[in-house]
């Protein structure tokens, strides 16, 4: 018994010899820095030669934020609507494509290769040039009759996610090269008997598509939702990060500023993953 336990304790000592180089940068560069921007925006901070200064403002970062500074308050709007419709459009847009790939068809390795593609040029600053070149939308959509026609005649709550799916086709079908490797890997752990059984029982593929494709890969589905989210919240385009980065180097507002920002902007986030959670995450009783 006590050499049983000698093991078991030397095993313990062995994991936790492993796992100690991520357990000190995750202190030291992640937690730590968590505090300090706490610290930071409650206060106004100030580089000078003998060090940092800061001075206690209590609440007036987080106000100035949300209520004075016209750049937070223009690009917050910004975001929060790609959040709304970027978000769903992608995964909606990655559950088709992973039902044409996981279809038996000639080539589709090639095809499935060819989807995934843009995941690895669109990382780093790259999109960014392609975004500035006009590659990554539709040219001269607003001449086609069809998108006038929704524009001028349906009423703009419906016509608003239509006219945002035209008008960022191309970008959705960028970013959804890591979703659909996902929902089809999902697909494809779907064991074929049961959709077989399903077409005995007279089931049509529309139903086979809400009764089995969808509640099997609903975790995938909150799995996706939360890297979309994600991925589109830290992205180098997105308004709110770029506004944050200028604030830092600002004299007017400084990294107390910034901190305050940071912070309301992670509670976004946070929010939006919590909204996916409910919609998605939770299992059925």
């Amino acid at each position: 018994m006590g050499r049983r336990l000698k093991l078991s304790n030397r095993k313990q000592l062995i994991g936790l010899v492993f796992v100690s180089p991520w357990v000190l940068g995750f202190l030291i560069f992640t937690l730590f820095p968590l505090f300090t921007t706490v610290m930071y925006s409650f206060n106004t901070v100030r580089f000078k030669l003998g060090g940092i200064e800061t001075t206690f403002v209590k609440m007036k970062n987080y106000t100035d934020v949300l209520l004075k500074d016209p750049g937070f308050k223009l690009a917050l709007p910004e975001y929060l609507v790609d959040l709304f419709f970027f978000v769903p459009m992608v995964l909606v847009f990655s559950i088709m494509l992973s039902l044409l790939l996981n279809a038996e068809l000639k080539g589709r390795s090639l095809f499935r290769a060819l989807f995934f593609l843009p995941v690895i040029i669109i990382s780093g600053p790259v999109i960014e040039n392609i975004q500035a070149m006009g590659a990554a939308s539709l040219q001269g959509l607003s001449n086609f009759p069809v998108y006038r026609f929704i524009h001028d005649s349906i009423p703009n709550f419906i016509a608003a996610p239509i006219l945002y799916v035209f008008e960022n086709a191309v970008l959705i079908l960028w970013y959804t090269g890591v979703q659909t490797l996902i929902f089809l890997s999902a697909m494809q752990k779907i064991d074929k008997s049961i959709y077989e059984a399903s077409m005995v029982d007279g089931a049509s593929s529309w139903q086979q598509f809400w009764k089995i494709t969808i509640p099997t890969i609903k975790p995938f589905i909150f799995l996706n939702a939360v890297y979309t989210i994600v991925d589109v919240s830290m992205s180098t385009m997105n308004p709110v990060i770029t506004e944050i980065k200028k604030a830092m180097f600002d004299i007017k507002k400084g990294f107390g500023f910034a901190s305050a920002a940071s912070w309301i902007y992670f509670l976004i986030i946070l929010s939006a993953i919590l909204l996916s959670y409910l919609l998605f995450g939770r299992e059925e009783k």
